[in-house]
């Protein structure tokens, strides 16, 4: 016999499914979804004005994470905030827009990004595909390729967005002493204190996505935003509602959660 637990996981689940799939088609049919004001994504213009007026260049790190079904969402959002940074460089006429990459599959992606961006702002002539740089798939060897990079180029802006371990205290430290202004974000939850301390704003969390799905305009992730943020509301009414039950002796709602 199933249980009960079983049963409500299952009716939850469709409630989530249903709750996405209203979203994506809501954004779709064009009526607006609204995302608050991140200050990291304010900051991306600055720092991109601030490389051309500096003549220095800027450097983007996507992360040192592949395209796996854990890492895929960090990564593939990181891309997609290089894309809008790629416009704006190609825009203001940056001296170079220069990309790390530590997982090889991810090199032809982010070539590709880049070079869209450019073609897009009409100044195809300006992309130099040397910059977009495969440098090692281990993990500290990219970080002292990096570090390296970073004390010649010396950038004025330094971008480290999507999924990082260990090493990202070390990147952001480097970026700080050639001094780049730095936007971080990451949805390693691990790393964040070091990214906030070291960095001059930083994306936390789920910020990262939406920050992604907030600058490309795509209505399917934006209508995933939306969903996500329904479902998490519905599942904390949820909560508010048991602890309140609980509190006053009913034992209905810890029925539903048993196996």
């Amino acid at each position: 016999m199933i249980g009960k637990g079983k049963v409500f996981s299952f009716w939850a689940l469709i409630v989530i499914v249903v709750c996405m799939l209203y979203s994506m088609w809501r954004a779709k049919s064009g009526r607006p979804v609204k995302i608050r004001k991140i200050s990291g994504l304010d900051a991306i213009e600055e720092a991109v004005g601030r490389a051309t007026e500096m003549g220095r260049p800027v450097h983007f790190c996507p992360g040192i994470g592949g395209i796996s079904a854990i890492e895929a969402p960090q990564t593939f959002a990181a891309l997609s905030l290089m894309g809008y940074v790629a416009h704006l460089c190609a825009r203001f006429d940056v001296r170079a827009l220069i990309v790390t990459i530590r997982t090889p599959e991810v090199l032809p992606l982010a070539e590709e990004t880049v070079r869209q961006a450019y073609l897009e702002e009409g100044k195809i002539d300006s992309y130099v595909p040397t910059n977009i740089r495969f440098l090692s798939n281990q993990q500290f060897a990219y970080a002292a390729a990096v570090f390296g990079i970073m004390a010649r180029e010396k950038p004025a802006a330094n971008f480290l967005l999507g999924a990082f371990w260990a090493e990202a205290l070390m990147l952001a430290e480097v970026g700080s002493e050639v001094g780049a202004l730095q936007i971080a974000g990451t949805a390693q939850l691990s790393q964040v204190p070091f990214f906030v301390a070291a960095s001059d704003y930083c994306l936390i969390g789920e910020e990262l996505f939406a920050g992604a799905a907030y600058l490309s305009r795509d209505e399917v992730q934006l209508g995933s935003i939306l969903g996500q943020d329904i479902s998490k509301a519905i599942v904390a009414a949820l909560m508010l509602v048991g602890i309140i039950a609980k509190q006053l002796g009913s034992t209905y709602f810890t029925s539903l959660l048993s196996k």
